[in-house]
């Protein structure tokens, strides 16, 4: 009893020494802490940091447990690993000086987090009946599509390589954008938040060998930015018309409107509502009626 006492009194001691240049210190450290982590966040060397924490993990339990061996091997490269960190995070590090002085993007993001609510979330419903609508179509017309949908790995370096938009999604947009002809029709669009963000966008390709040959660089490009992300990809198929969606590393083929609304509606849409798709998924279906109905009525017509 008297050494818990005695541990009380030890920390009560430590607060009342604290000044208030000491709480600024803290803050400031972990406001760093958490920039870095959030511009890691924002790259795909994400994977890599994953990485370098577990080998410094590593390092740490050798050392406890007097492994010299793994400890002069794990020494030696930590050596020069820092170099090797600053050469493979070049491209990050240097944007990451470049936006030091845009404080507006803080406050964006924080702000952002606070919004994820049920705006969002109706959005993200509109724009999953949208593209469905849109995969049909396209399907029909052989047109090919590759419509990226972003999930928490921030996809900031792909929207870059396209032409931002900003845009509703809904399929007659969708349908421009992937029209033969039209300057971004080679490229991916990505959404985010439900919104078009970009177009004419450039993914990363698989090194998957295991692909088919009947499947081109489309399929490639959903199944390698699926890879290096949690983001879900709906490819068209040019050739054959063939609906499918790749999500961590695997294509799922041959899809019909319904079976790729499901999956999407499992996928994008916040699971913390179990009733968060029934709209959608009934006002889909209705307008999947009607356009049976128009036809019929032109055939009779």
């Amino acid at each position: 009893m008297s050494e818990l006492l005695e541990l009380l009194h030890q920390i009560i001691t430590n607060f009342q020494a604290i000044q208030p240049a000491d709480v600024i210190d803290i803050l400031i450290v972990a406001f760093v802490i958490y920039g870095v982590l959030e511009l890691v966040r924002k790259t795909r060397a994400a994977q890599l940091a994953k990485g370098v924490l577990l080998l410094l993990v590593v390092y740490a339990l050798a050392s406890w447990g007097n492994l010299r061996t793994v400890t002069w091997l794990l020494d030696n490269l930590l050596q020069i690993g820092f170099l090797a960190l600053v050469v493979l995070f070049q491209p990050e590090l240097r944007r990451a000086l470049e936006q030091m002085s845009r404080t507006d993007k803080w406050a964006a993001s924080l702000l952002r987090m606070q919004r994820m609510d049920d705006s969002v979330r109706a959005k993200w419903r509109s724009a999953a009946v949208a593209i469905c609508d849109a995969a049909e179509q396209l399907s029909d017309t052989h047109t090919g599509a590759l419509i990226v949908l972003e999930r928490t790995s921030n996809l900031s370096e792909i929207i870059r390589t396209g032409t931002t938009l900003n845009a509703d999604v809904n399929p007659e947009m969708l349908g421009t954008i992937f029209y033969e002809g039209t300057p971004l029709h080679d490229g991916a669009v990505i959404v985010r938040d439900g919104m078009l963000k970009a177009a004419g966008c450039v993914l990363p390709l698989s090194n998957n060998l295991e692909i088919g040959k009947d499947m081109g660089t489309r399929h490639r490009a959903a199944l390698g930015m699926s890879e290096n992300s949690d983001a879900v990809v709906v490819v068209v198929s040019e050739e054959t018309g063939i609906i499918s969606l790749a999500k961590n590393g695997v294509l799922i083929r041959r899809l019909d409107r319904q079976n790729l609304f499901n999956l999407l509606q499992g996928d994008i849409v916040p699971a913390d509502e179990d009733d968060a798709g029934k709209p959608a998924k009934s006002f889909q279906l209705r307008r999947k009626k009607k356009r049976e109905q128009d036809a019929q009525a032109k055939k009779q017509g």
